[in-house]
């Protein structure tokens, strides 16, 4: 397609949108007649970006039109301003709904992530040879008798809080976002976590520390671990969809994975929040080593219920956790010919 061409047999028509639209957004109100030119000059501009976007991807004239169509659907359909009942919906409904389509992803990287830790673990606890190979003895001696168990005390916890919510978002949002790579860096993350963890486990196990470990990694690290499967198996699904879009256009299977992730990754943020707060005042609290855990795992459950229990409730309703219709690109369809 002749852009230039193209732009020229339509400038005009595209011209009179933007002044009805200037013109609808001023306290004087539009004539029925314009109004319905409004409404006919909108559709008509929402099948010219279509075609653009579709047989030349001119990435300016994209935009414009974008912005266009946007603002004349923002008078056509009358603006809203976020509520109450919006935030609602996103906790009841559409996280939810995302979490649980989701789950076919997260739940088998979960299980796998956590083998591949505890394999790592037993490893490395019943070789002491494989520790002292990799790590020098003053270290390990110095993790097990001092920085494993200080680590959680070292700071005030507020400080602390705030710097493990932030760590760990980071973490997970790069195994969610890096999915678009076709899923390697994620999959590089994960492996470096289960490290991590699994290698930590083990030099603690040789050392007669693994109940320690458990006690200090169970109350925050459910939730914490969970999150961070999530995000991995959000992205992963975003890897594979552009690898396989299936019977739609890459970009389109793309925007369509990528809306609900956008839900995900907010939602993430909070859970977040609460595991780095269960770190920072539950995890090295005087309290007893079964009272820590069970807060935890009380957490943990509540949180697999919210999925599963309101999730599967949403999505078997039809909820997929997309945006709602109104908010997504206006797309018309388009004869080839």
């Amino acid at each position: 397609m002749d852009v230039d061409a193209f732009v020229t047999a339509h400038r005009t028509s595209w011209a009179r949108l933007r002044q009805l639209v200037r013109r609808a957004q001023r306290p004087a109100r539009l004539t029925g007649a314009e109004i319905d030119e409004l409404v006919s000059l909108y559709q008509r501009t929402t099948t010219h970006l279509s075609l653009v976007q579709s047989r030349s991807p001119d990435a300016h004239l994209i935009a414009d039109l974008s912005r266009l169509t946007a603002a004349a659907r923002g008078v056509i359909t009358g603006s809203r301003d976020p509520s109450f009942s919006d935030v609602a919906r996103y906790l009841k409904i559409t996280l939810p709904a995302a979490l649980y389509r989701s789950a076919r992803w997260w739940v088998p990287v979960a299980f796998a992530n956590i083998a591949v830790m505890f394999a790592l673990g037993i490893w490395m606890g019943t070789h002491p040879h494989v520790i002292t190979s990799l790590v020098p003895s003053d270290a390990v001696r110095q993790l097990v008798e001092h920085d494993f168990k200080h680590y959680y005390s070292a700071h005030p916890a507020t400080d602390f809080a705030a710097r493990v919510w932030t760590n760990n978002a980071l973490v997970a949002a790069g195994s969610l976002a890096l999915g678009v790579f076709l899923g390697l860096p994620t999959l590089y993350l994960l492996w470096v976590n289960c490290v991590n963890v699994g290698v930590s486990g083990g030099v603690l196990a040789a050392n007669g520390k693994l109940p320690e470990f458990f006690a200090l990694i169970l109350p925050h690290g459910m939730l914490e671990l969970t999150a961070v499967f999530i995000a991995a198996g959000t992205g992963l699904r975003i890897g594979w969809t552009i690898i396989d879009p299936g019977p739609r256009r890459r970009a389109d299977a793309l925007a369509a994975e990528a809306r609900p992730a956008f839900a995900v990754a907010l939602g993430l943020v909070g859970v977040l929040l609460v595991s780095g707060l269960i770190e920072a005042f539950v995890t090295p609290s005087p309290l007893p080593t079964w009272a820590r855990i069970s807060i935890g795992g009380i957490v943990e459950v509540a949180f697999l219920f919210y999925i599963f229990g309101l999730g599967r409730r949403a999505a078997r309703s039809g909820e997929t956790g997309d945006i709602e219709e109104w908010l997504r690109a206006d797309v018309a369809a388009f004869s080839a010919e």
